[in-house]
């Protein structure tokens, strides 16, 4: 083995051992999470903390470093340009109190260097029924609740190792007659090693500026009348991601993947995920997952499968998570890839 060759693996086995010592402190001393829990409740448009791609909640939402359908633009959208083909994702989210989400992505493959993305999910529920002091179950009336987003998405491979990405993004939220909006921006960048599968990762997403809702309130007065006020400006959920992702196991018969991430929310504490993928002979998947620093969120399950007809690729996948006292959730997801 060649000196650089040396160098090269005392560098990842480096990298790798500070990441185990990193999980061992989110596991057992439990100190990620001591470092910003008192920033809870300071962002908007808080569904797009919702973990997009069933393969990804599978792994214990993992993703940063998982390019494998379109569902990736949520994650990292440098990993547009490592998923290779033109790729239609859609995906059904059963949330809890009867809250559905839907997801659709589409990956345009421009060249070999350049991808195109589009990405759209709808948070939405049924009309609810107004309930007051004076008529605890509810007045007759009704009003609605639902968030929305639609993202645009550019990758490029600048080499064979190497890719970056970047996603800007329309975001609506609406409460009734209540409607806030505001545009963010995705930036992300995928590296291979070169060492086996071994692929590091880091991205920031919804990043932008502050956005409040719409129109005006009257705010009552100690001396008598009232003052007219906009309402308050609030940050969106800005997080931080660096994760890494490799075959431990690779042959013939199964591969099992480990892909490891940390999370730095800008309105929460710190958390470390784990995701382990069993890959049989390319064409059934088990996967599970573990989630460090969560409260209410903590083992991951799913699996998939993956079938060839005529010039496509389908993939069927299928996730369920625990959210302790919530309860729980499942998804469910069609891929299509284009040859």
């Amino acid at each position: 083995m060649s000196i650089l060759n040396k160098h090269k693996l005392s560098q990842m086995s480096r990298i790798i051992l500070i990441l185990i010592m990193l999980s061992s402190y989110s596991f057992s001393l439990d100190l990620l999470p001591s470092m910003g829990g008192q920033r809870s409740g300071t962002s908007i448009f808080n569904f797009l903390k919702i973990g997009l791609g069933t393969r990804t909640t599978a792994m214990g939402n993992a993703g940063v470093n998982l390019a494998s359908d379109a569902s990736v633009m949520y994650w990292n959208p440098a990993g547009v340009a490592q998923v290779g083909r033109t790729t239609v994702t859609l995906e059904q989210i059963q949330w809890f109190a009867d809250i559905d989400y839907s997801y659709l992505g589409y990956i345009q493959k421009v060249n070999k260097n350049i991808y195109l993305g589009f990405s759209t999910g709808a948070l939405y529920t049924d009309p609810m029924e107004v309930t007051t002091v004076y008529h605890p179950y509810g007045n007759g009336e009704y009003f609605s609740y639902g968030d929305m987003f639609l993202g645009f998405t550019f990758s490029q491979k600048m080499t064979d190792r190497f890719s970056y990405g970047a996603t800007v993004k329309y975001v609506q939220e609406n409460l009734d007659d209540q409607v806030m909006n505001g545009f963010l921006m995705d930036l992300g960048t995928y590296y291979w090693t070169g060492f086996k599968s071994l692929k590091f990762c880091v991205s920031l997403v919804n990043f932008g500026t502050q956005s409040r809702p719409e129109g005006t309130y009257e705010k009552p007065l100690q001396e008598g009348g009232v003052e007219t006020k906009k309402y308050a400006l609030f940050a969106p959920p800005t997080e931080f991601r660096i994760g890494a992702a490799m075959d431990v196991i690779d042959n013939q018969f199964s591969k099992t993947l480990v892909s490891l991430q940390l999370n730095h929310p800008v309105d929460n504490h710190e958390n470390f995920v784990i995701g382990v993928e069993e890959n049989l002979f390319d064409k059934f998947y088990l996967r599970t997952g573990w989630q460090g620093g969560k409260t209410q969120r903590s083992l991951t399950l799913g699996g998939g499968i993956d079938l060839d007809i005529w010039d496509y690729a389908f993939q069927a996948d299928y996730a369920w998570a625990n959210f302790g006292v919530l309860g729980d959730i499942q998804k469910f997801q069609i891929t299509v890839e284009f040859k």
